[in-house]
Parts: structure tokens; C-alpha cells; sequence
């Protein structure tokens, strides 16, 4: 259920809170994301701060790897026959040329993630993000409305996209798998695209005493044709330094800014509550009028944003993507 877009900076979750206290209940709304950065504020100092500027030069000394990794490439490619001398020229001319743009692009992606990263902080704080996750505090038994994970079901989600069409099946397993210390309930979400698998994830979830739906991490495969591509995505908590994050709050409010999940470089995605009375449509609930709709988006991919509607006593039921307009849908629940 956590498929989408995929930093350390809450300070009033305190390292003994199991709940993320949004900054409405700081006495101030909070701020609508793209306005601090657009308004030329000055960045906080503190942690946070300090690890953007850590994952900048991360991303920038990997772009500089690749590159080079790219024109070892281009220096040993070749041509045949009576020019080979002159297709090599013009093969590896060709190569440097890609090389330096991949080089740029990658560049001006770091650049927009400091930026996102940066603008976060300033709106969460400067502290760093350390939950105290006790097991004790913790249950398999997810009965939130807004993310009722009762093993057994499968939730189906079905969407056109630019690539095909998206088929899409969460099924809460029995299963379990200790994370971190704590029990969670494994989730398995597989996608096809036009009837051929693309996507193959599984998750780990628990709640908390108070309600809140927390996400442990998750094993993702990509697939093109039936082989396997990828593992993109894939983090555990307490591993690496990775933190869990709640998915769903017990008690949601509008402004509530949030972390859902957080591997530095790997998944960082956020969320804030942007309504709780929401309209829409979809094919197995038809038309509703009372959903929880969050906004969602990442440091890792700053021009990648959706929005996402809950129903209570039903759950996840669509997802928007704001740059495409494309609509995952659910479309049935089983049994």
C-alpha cells in the first residue's frame, strides 16, 4: 500500500512519543510545502540541515562515479570493418557526448533534492528524527478505519498510466516478520502492466497502541518482461540507519505534516493532511464524501507528488498523480 513517490527533521517527536505531533499543534499551521524555499527564507541550521548537505554531496559524487563509469564505457566500445577507426571516433564521440548530459542531468536532480530537503527542514524543524520504538507499544492487529489490514484481504487497484494498463494487488498475508524488534504484519503488493508483472513488494506494517498505522519497510523487485531489474526502493528499519514512519495517523488533522518512511537516499517519503471530509469517485465504493486526503511527495524525487484518499471502514482507495493526472483506483476488495 505504499507504492508512489517515494529528512531527519521532526524535533516535537520526542525520542519517548510514539505519536508524530503535527505543527498545527504547535500553535501555528503548517507551512504549505514550496513556499519557504520560493520565498528565499534562510534554511534552519541543526541536524536536519546537516544531513541534507550529507546526502547533497553523496548525490554529487555519485553522478561524478557514474560518469566516469559512462566514459570507461564510451573508451572501450568499437567498430568493424574498413572504418572502424572512423565509426569508433564517431561511436565514442557519440557516448562522451550522452556521458556529459547524463552527467548535467544528474547534477541538476542533486541540486533540486537540496532544495526539497532543505525547504522540509524548515518546515519540520532542525531536530533530528530518532522515534524510541518499544515492541511493547505495538500491535499486529491493524484495525485503523483508515487502514484496516486484516489478513485475508486483497485490495485491487486498477489505473491507466502512459505504459499500459496498471493492475494492481495488495494482499494482507498471515504472516509476520519480526523488524527492528517489532512484530509486523507482511503485506504483499504485486502490479502487473497490460497482464505482465512489473512489480513485486512486500511491506511490513504495525500499529501502535494509539492507533497509528507505522510502515517497517519494504523488499521491492522490479520487472521488465518477466526478469528481474531492480530492487529500487527496498529498505528495513534498523538497518543502515532506518527509521520507520507512520503511514496513516490514529487522529488525523489538516495540516499535519508527517514522515512515512526514512532511509536516507533510499526512501524519504512525507505526507500532510490536506482534507477530511474529501469527494471523489471510484469503481467499489462509487461516490464518497468523507475521506481523509493527504499530500505526498519525497526528497528523493522533488517533481514527483500525488494525492491519496482513505475512506474510513474501507481504506486506501485512490491515488492522483499530480504531474500526469493519472488514477489508481480501487476497484475491489476480496474476499
Amino acid at each position: 500500500m505504499r507504492r508512489g513517490v517515494r529528512i531527519a527533521c521532526i524535533p516535537w517527536l520526542e525520542r519517548g512519543s510514539l505519536v508524530v505531533i503535527a505543527a498545527s499543534l504547535l500553535g501555528t499551521a503548517a507551512p504549505a510545502l514550496g513556499s519557504v524555499v520560493a520565498a528565499g527564507a534562510k534554511h534552519s541550521s541543526g541536524a536536519c540541515q546537516d544531513v541534507t548537505q550529507d546526502a547533497f554531496r553523496s548525490c554529487q559524487n555519485q553522478a561524478r562515479a557514474a560518469y566516469w563509469l559512462a566514459l570507461a564505457r564510451c573508451d572501450n566500445g568499437g567498430g568493424t570493418g574498413d572504418n572502424a577507426a572512423a565509426a569508433r571516433a564517431a561511436k565514442q564521440d557519440a557516448c562522451d557526448k550522452a556521458a556529459r548530459q547524463d552527467l548535467k542531468d544528474a547534477r541538476d536532480q542533486c541540486s533540486a533534492q537540496l532544495a526539497k530537503r532543505s525547504e522540509i527542514c524548515d518546515a519540520l524543524g532542525g531536530g533530528v528524527y530518532d522515534p524510541t520504538i518499544d515492541p511493547a507499544n505495538f500491535t499486529t492487529n491493524i484495525d485503523n478505519p483508515y487502514a484496516l489490514l486484516t489478513p485475508g484481504k486483497t485490495f485491487v487497484y486498477e489505473g491507466d498510466t502512459a505504459n499500459g494498463h496498471e493492475h494492481d494487488e495488495v494482499h494482507v498475508t498471515s504472516d509476520t516478520r519480526l523488524i527492528d524488534g517489532v512484530t509486523c504484519v507482511v503485506v504483499q503488493d504485486t502490479v502487473t502492466l497490460d497482464g505482465v508483472l512489473s512489480e513485486d513488494t512486500t511491506d511490513w506494517y504495525a500499529q501502535d497502541l494509539a492507533g497509528n498505522v507505522w510502515y517497517f519497510g519494504e523488499q521491492a523487485k522490479q520487472y521488465s518482461d518477466g526478469v528481474l531489474v531492480g530492487i529500487e526502493g527496498s529498505w528495513m528499519a534498523g538497518v543502515n540507519g532506518a527509521k520507520p514512519g507512520i503511514v496513516v495517523e490514529a487522529n488525523p488533522k489538516v495540516g499535519d505534516l508527517y514522515r512515512q518512511e526514512f532511509s536516507i537516499g533510499v526512501a524519504e517519503d512525507m505526507a500532510q493532511v490536506v482534507g477530511l471530509n474529501q469527494s471523489e469517485s471510484v469503481p467499489f465504493t462509487g461516490a464518497f464524501a468523507n475521506a481523509l486526503e493527504t499530500f505526498e511527495f519525497s526528497g528523493l524525487e522533488p517533481d514527483s507528488t500525488e494525492h491519496k484518499f482513505y475512506v474510513p471502514n474501507v481504506g486506501f482507495v485512490l491515488s492522483i498523480d499530480d504531474q500526469t493526472g493519472e488514477r489508481s483506483e480501487l476497484v475491489n476488495i476480496t474476499p
